[in-house]
């Protein structure tokens, strides 16, 4: 059973509603718009214990923040959160199946993961992701973790020239320090992807580099979502908060 340790405040005159997970059967819902999301509009290939649903091991072990349409009542928008304690119990980070993260040892006690970020396409107008990055803020807040990791997508229709791309512009503007970077276990090869030409960036990774977040080096290809994954790394003391007060009261 999920340890939920607190709810979100919702927000407040909204057309949502914003929490965390309670207990399994909100996880389901949680689970199901991933997979609608991911297996059925991205065509990933995801290995599920429950039909119709994105599950897996480390599910049981993160806090799921929930964005939910007040007038329908479903969700709309969902974040899972690794917290360092979980992570130790589950025995490792989900971006850890993607990257080496020996040089991120330092900062594992201090440091949560933020995954399957996802929201319906109904609902894709930027306030159930600001909704989300509020969640985050309070989660982070009340239990005074100090850095935030993840993977940040993009898609590889193309053949991985965007990916290649993007990685290129990150490197110019949001690369971490070295001590921070992460060897990908399954390298996209960008030196021969990248044509030179400038691609726009993703809304998310867009998002999180105005937040303040750096990349982590150079991505990896995940084989079944068919993406290139990019380690993104926040510390929270570096967080851009004129750009933040626009999602964070």
């Amino acid at each position: 059973m999920l340890d939920v340790r607190s709810t979100v405040q919702p927000v407040p005159a909204s057309r949502y509603h914003l929490s965390l997970a309670v207990d399994d059967s909100e996880i389901r819902e949680a689970q199901r718009l991933r997979y609608q999301v991911f297996a059925e509009e991205m065509g990933a290939r995801l290995s599920t214990a429950l039909p119709g649903h994105d599950t897996d091991l480390y599910d049981p072990f993160c806090d799921h923040l929930l964005v939910r349409e007040l007038a329908s009542g479903e969700v709309v928008g969902t974040y899972r959160i690794l917290p360092p304690d979980a992570a130790r119990r589950v025995g490792s980070y989900y971006s850890e199946q993607e990257f080496d993260l020996t040089r991120l040892n330092f900062l594992r006690p201090r440091m949560a993961e933020l995954g399957r970020s996802c929201v319906h396409p109904a609902h894709r107008s930027g306030a159930v992701i600001a909704r989300l990055w509020m969640g985050l803020a309070d989660y982070m807040t009340r239990y005074g973790y100090e850095y935030v990791v993840g993977c940040a997508s993009i898609g590889m229709a193309d053949g991985g020239h965007i990916a290649a791309s993007v990685h290129r512009q990150l490197c110019e503007s949001h690369l971490a320090p070295i001590e921070w970077h992460a060897a990908p276990r399954d390298r996209l090869p960008v030196e021969s992807l990248d044509d030179g030409q400038n691609a726009a960036l993703p809304p998310l990774i867009k998002g999180y580099t105005r937040l303040g977040a750096m990349v982590c080096g150079e991505p990896a290809w995940d084989p079944d979502f068919n993406t290139a994954d990019l380690l993104m790394l926040l510390p929270m003391a570096q967080l851009n908060r004129s750009y933040a007060r626009r999602f964070i009261p």
